[in-house]
C-alpha cells in the first residue's frame, strides 16, 4: 500500500467539507439575514440534499470496495470503477459533498452562505478531481477516455 505524507493525509475531501460546513454555521449564527428564506420547506429539502448526498456516497464506497481500490484521492486507484453509481457519475462522493453542503445551507437558513457552493465545487476540482483524473487516465489510457465521454464528470 501507498504510504502518505501527513499533508496528504489531512488533505482530503471529508475536512474541505467540514471546513465549508463550519464556515456555513458560523454565517448562519453570526450573520443570519432573517429573510424568512428558511422555514419548515428548507429544513425539509435540506434535509433531502443531506439524505441524497450520503447516499451517494455510501453507494460509490460500497462499488469502489467491490472493485477492491482505494476511495483515498491522493493513492493510485488498482481498478477503474464505471458500475454502479458510476454508470451515472465519475464523481459521486464529490457530488454527495455538494448536496450535502447544500442541504446544510437550507436547513441552517445560510443564504449568504450559497456563495460558497462554487468555491467548494472549484475547491474539489483543483485540489482532487483534476489530480485523480490526470492519474486515472495514466493509469488506464484509452478505456477512461473512453469512460470520460460517456460518463458526466458530477451527473
Amino acid at each position: 500500500m501507498n504510504k502518505l505524507p501527513l499533508t496528504k493525509l489531512i488533505d482530503i475531501p471529508p475536512i474541505w467539507l467540514a471546513l465549508f460546513c463550519a464556515l456555513t454555521w458560523l454565517q448562519s449564527v453570526f450573520l443570519p439575514l432573517g429573510l424568512g428564506f428558511g422555514g419548515e420547506w428548507a429544513r425539509f429539502a435540506g434535509t433531502v440534499f443531506i439524505a441524497t448526498g450520503l447516499i451517494l456516497m455510501l453507494m460509490a464506497v460500497t462499488e469502489m470496495r467491490k472493485s477492491r481500490t482505494t476511495v483515498i484521492p491522493h493513492l493510485s486507484a488498482s481498478a477503474l470503477v464505471t458500475s454502479g453509481i458510476f454508470a451515472q457519475s465519475r464523481n459521486p462522493i464529490y457530488l454527495g459533498d455538494v448536496l450535502v453542503l447544500i442541504g446544510l445551507i437550507l436547513r441552517w437558513d445560510a443564504l449568504l452562505a450559497l456563495a460558497f457552493v462554487p468555491v467548494f465545487i472549484g475547491v474539489l476540482m483543483k485540489r482532487f478531481i483534476e489530480h485523480e483524473e490526470a492519474r486515472l487516465r495514466q493509469g488506464f489510457g484509452d478505456v477512461f477516455i473512453e469512460y470520460c465521454q460517456s460518463v458526466r464528470c458530477w451527473m
